[in-house]
């Protein structure tokens, strides 16, 4: 009788039931078959995801928030946690690198937009875009990665250097401003890569709960480790000349920048393909019980990448783009759906702890959605498009050329 009992308290113990939860989800539960992808593999692709495209605008988020309350709200989507903007990026990234190149004159075919995007996307993403096994975009993101904390660095020696030439301005260091809810749909897409999960998940060798909770935590923390210091940096330099872009902010013969330019272009065409990955996911499983030839995902690869390409052709304010993706698509990504289906499923009480959190989270997404709608709408940002701000005028060269560390 002894042995029994000895047995079933073993099988009642936490350690046990954590590891009869990985059986689970090993055994019992329906999943996608095993792919190739070890935990750094799937944890480089996580973080390719989150940094993306949105950390270019978290300095200018820090401006509409105010900066204490915005480093706060940035912690703070970052532990409750489309590829349009990925080509407005590239576009008005890689132009300026190119216009710095000698013999590249004002109407070369290199100094306009449309054509660099056409390029990139012809030539880089779309080929990227083909594969069939998220695993193969590994060793890219972490290429990215890696060129992400070069764009870093560079941010942080241009906070030390540029800054003081930069003119103050008022309230800079105000703790909150009303523009607080843009800020958030702006952050909300800078770390939203709820979109990925199921892909990333079902490309591990050993996709259990336990492994995949490891790599979500250390991606996630990398992430907003990476966020806060450009977001920080980047604010600290410009205050509130800080735009939307914050590489618009930086002068054109800056050398150094224009490095730093073309190695963030290079992390966003190398961004785009997961994207890509899981719109073609979607469509594969709404509309051919997720199963497609090899003609139909040729062609669904290009369609999808053909309409994120013209209407980045047609449009170009990176910074309307960015607030309106974290509103309508972060937002409730990140905030509203999650939490719904935990309230709809939940068996508590709806006084209990987890469900009033739960519904708290809810309530503030679909506050941030409706009126960071109608803000964006009744207030939206302006474009400079390679507009020199005052500090990069001539009567400023000499003492900016000064500071200025040789690259």
């Amino acid at each position: 009788m002894e042995q029994p009992a000895r047995q079933e308290r073993q099988l009642q113990s936490p350690a046990h039931q954590i590891e009869t939860d990985d059986r689970t989800a090993l055994v019992c539960k329906p999943r996608i078959k095993g792919g190739n992808s070890d935990l750094p593999s799937a944890g480089f692709n996580v973080v390719n995801s989150i940094i993306g495209s949105g950390i270019i605008g978290l300095p200018y988020s820090m401006k509409e928030a105010g900066f204490p309350l915005g480093v706060l709200l940035l912690v703070g989507v970052a532990y409750i946690t489309a590829m349009i903007s990925y080509n407005i990026i590239t576009g008005d990234t890689l132009t300026k690198v190119f216009q710095t190149i000698p013999g590249v004159g004002p109407d070369s075919l290199l100094t306009y937009r449309q054509v660099i995007i056409l390029c990139t996307t012809i030539i880089f993403t779309l080929p990227m875009s083909l594969y069939r096994d998220i695993a193969k975009l590994a060793k890219v993101s972490f290429i990215s990665l890696i060129l992400t904390a070069v764009i870093l660095v560079i941010v942080m020696i241009r906070a030390a250097t540029l800054s003081p030439l930069v003119p103050k301005t008022e309230n800079a260091w105000i703790f909150a401003k009303s523009n607080a809810i843009q800020a958030i749909g702006v952050m909300s897409f800078a770390f939203v890569c709820h979109h990925n999960s199921f892909l990333i998940y079902g490309s591990l060798e050993e996709p259990t709960l336990s492994n995949w909770s490891r790599i979500t935590h250390v991606s996630v923390s990398l992430a907003l480790f990476i966020s806060v210091v450009f977001a920080v940096c980047g604010y600290v330099t410009f205050t509130g000349y800080t735009e939307g872009d914050i590489f618009e902010n930086y002068c054109r013969d800056d050398d150094l920048t224009t490095f730093g330019r073309f190695c963030y272009g290079v992390t966003i065409i190398l961004t785009f393909p997961i994207e890509c990955f899981v719109t073609r996911e979607v469509i594969s499983n709404v509309f051919f019980s997720g199963t497609l030839t090899t003609i139909l995902h040729v062609a669904v690869t290009v369609i999808v990448v053909a309409v994120a390409t013209i209407i980045s052709l047609v449009y170009d304010c990176l910074g309307i783009v960015l607030e309106l993706n974290g509103i309508l698509s972060a937002t409730p990504l990140v905030f509203i759906i999650p939490t719904a289906c935990y309230l709809k499923l939940s068996e508590e009480r709806w006084n209990h702890s987890d469900n009033l959190i739960s519904g708290l989270i809810l309530t503030v997404g679909v506050l941030v959605m409706t009126v960071g709608f109608v803000m964006t709408i009744l207030h939206p940002q302006e474009c400079s498009h390679g507009k020199e701000m005052v500090y990069c005028f001539p009567n400023n060269a000499s003492l900016y050329n000064s500071t200025l560390p040789p690259f």
